[in-house]
C-alpha cells in the first residue's frame, strides 16, 4: 500500500509542477501590435512591352504579438470604391512584375493610360478570431490596356438579329482599313437595317437593294445564316457574305462531316474561341463548313498549316482560340458553367444550359438570352454537382453549394463574375 502511495504522491507532484510551466509558459498577444505598409515608388507606369520586369515592391513591418504568431498577410489595393486583395502568405513583402499589376490595376477598373490614385493597405490575419490591418499609402498607378478595343459606335438591329428591332444591336468591329467596319452575325430570316449608338437618330438601310445604304432607308431583307457583314462609313456601301470559322472532326459533336462546331470572334485579341465538349479523337479548323479551306497542324506544335495534319485531342472541356492573324491556336482546359433549376428549359436533371465567356473581362461568363419559368435555379460546372453555386442570402453573393435562387418567369440576361474568386457574384437582368 505504501509504494501506490508513493505513486500516487509522484503523479500528483508531476501534474503540479507541468501545470506551474504551462503558467509561467503561458503567451498573451499584444493587442497593442501594429504594421507599417510602404511602397518601392510613388509613380509607376506600366509599360506592355516591359513584361517580366519588377514594376513594384510592397513591404511591411513584423508585427510585434509578443509572441512567435505565424500570421498571414494580404495585401488590399484600393481606387475608389473598388478593392482588390492580393495573399502574400508569410512573407514581409511582395515584388510585382508588370503584368501582374497590370492586372490587378484593370480590375480596379483603371483605364489604359490614365494615372490614378492607388491606396495599399496590409491586412494582417492571426486567425478567423484575430487580425489587424496596417495603416495606408498611396502611389500613383498608370496601366495599359492589355486587350484590343476594336468596338465602334455601330451595330446591326432588325427582326433579323437575336435581340429583335428593340435592341442592343449586334456591334460592328474596326478594322486595319480607315472607316471600313465589320459585324460576324447569325441571322434567321427577317430585316436589318445598320444604327449608331443603339438608336434610331441615325441610322441605314437600302431603298433601291442595291448595296447602297441610304439614311432612313428600306430594311434590308436576309435569309437566316451565319455573315460577315462589311460596312464602309465613307462611300455609304455594304456586303453581305457567308461566314463561319468551326471545329470539324471525330472528337467533335457532328464527327468529320458536320455541321462544325461554330466559333465566336473575340474583337478584344482579335482571335476566334469556342467553348466545346471534346471526345477523345482528331480535329481541325475549317472555313464555311467546307473543306475548300482548312487549317491542321503538321508539326504538332501550335503552328498551323492549311491543309495540315489532324490536331489530337483528349477528351473534356476546352477553351479553343484560333489565331488566324499569327496561323496559330491553343487548347486548353476550362470548367464550363451551366444553369440547372426547375426554372431553367432541362430541369435540375440537366443538362445545364451553358454560359460563354464576357471575352471583354476576365472570369465573366454570360448568358445574354435565357427563357426561365417560374421556380429556382443555381449555377454549376461540367454538368456535374461536384461544384455548384446558390446564394444563401439572396443578396447577389454566391456561395459554394448555397441556397437555390428563385426566380419568376420571363427572358433574362444572366452574368456570373468570378473577377474576385473570394466572393463571385451574378445578376439576372430582365430583358
Amino acid at each position: 500500500m505504501k509504494i501506490i502511495l508513493n505513486k500516487i504522491l509522484i503523479l500528483i507532484v508531476a501534474a503540479t509542477f507541468l501545470a506551474s510551466c504551462d503558467k509561467e509558459e503561458l503567451t498573451v498577444l499584444n493587442s497593442n501590435a501594429t504594421t507599417e505598409v510602404s511602397v518601392s515608388a510613388s509613380d509607376v507606369v506600366l509599360d506592355k512591352d516591359a513584361a517580366g520586369q519588377d514594376a513594384l515592391t510592397v513591404s511591411w513591418t513584423d508585427p510585434d504579438f509578443g509572441y512567435d504568431a505565424g500570421a498571414e498577410y494580404k495585401i488590399v489595393f484600393t481606387a475608389g470604391e473598388k478593392s482588390e486583395t492580393v495573399v502574400a502568405g508569410t512573407n514581409l513583402s511582395k515584388v510585382f512584375e508588370t503584368v501582374q499589376l497590370n492586372k490587378v490595376l484593370l480590375k480596379l477598373g483603371l483605364k489604359g493610360g490614365t494615372p490614378t490614385e492607388i491606396s495599399v493597405q496590409i491586412q494582417v490575419v492571426l486567425s478567423i478570431y484575430h487580425s489587424l490591418s496596417s495603416n495606408s499609402t498611396s502611389f500613383t498607378a498608370t496601366a495599359y490596356e492589355d486587350k484590343l478595343d476594336l468596338s465602334t459606335i455601330w451595330g446591326v438591329v432588325g427582326s433579323a438579329t437575336v435581340n429583335g428591332w428593340d435592341g442592343p444591336d449586334m456591334p460592328f468591329y474596326t478594322t486595319n482599313i480607315a472607316d471600313v467596319l465589320v459585324a460576324y452575325v447569325t441571322l434567321t430570316n427577317g430585316f436589318i437595317k445598320i444604327r449608331s449608338n443603339n438608336s434610331w437618330t441615325l441610322n441605314y438601310g437600302d431603298t433601291g437593294f442595291d448595296g447602297k445604304l441610304e439614311e432612313g432607308g428600306t430594311d434590308i431583307p436576309v435569309t437566316a445564316g451565319t455573315y460577315k457583314l462589311t460596312f464602309n462609313l465613307s462611300t455609304l456601301t455594304y456586303s453581305l457574305e457567308a461566314y463561319t470559322w468551326g471545329l470539324v472532326g471525330d472528337a467533335t459533336t457532328n464527327g468529320w462531316d458536320g455541321p462544325d462546331m461554330p466559333m465566336m470572334y473575340d474583337s478584344f485579341t482579335d482571335t476566334w474561341k469556342a467553348i466545346v465538349t471534346f471526345k477523345a479523337g482528331n480535329m481541325k479548323f475549317r472555313f464555311n463548313n467546307d473543306w475548300g479551306l482548312n487549317y491542321g497542324d503538321t508539326g504538332a506544335d501550335g503552328s498551323l498549316e492549311n491543309g495540315g495534319a489532324d490536331i489530337a485531342v483528349t477528351a473534356g472541356n476546352y477553351l479553343v482560340v484560333f489565331d488566324l492573324k499569327n496561323l496559330a491556336y491553343t487548347i486548353t482546359p476550362i470548367n464550363i458553367w451551366g444553369v440547372v433549376g426547375d426554372a431553367a428549359p432541362n430541369g435540375w436533371d440537366g443538362p445545364n444550359v451553358r454560359f460563354t465567356l464576357d471575352f471583354s473581362k476576365d472570369d465573366v461568363w454570360v448568358i445574354n438570352r435565357i427563357t426561365l419559368v417560374n421556380g429556382k435555379i443555381k449555377f454549376r460546372t461540367n454538368d456535374s454537382w461536384d461544384l455548384n453555386y446558390g446564394d444563401d442570402g439572396l443578396n447577389g453573393t454566391l456561395e459554394v453549394g448555397g441556397a437555390d435562387i428563385p426566380v419568376t418567369a420571363g427572358n433574362y440576361k444572366i452574368v456570373l463574375d468570378f473577377s474576385n474568386a473570394s466572393a463571385p457574384t451574378y445578376t439576372l437582368t430582365p430583358l
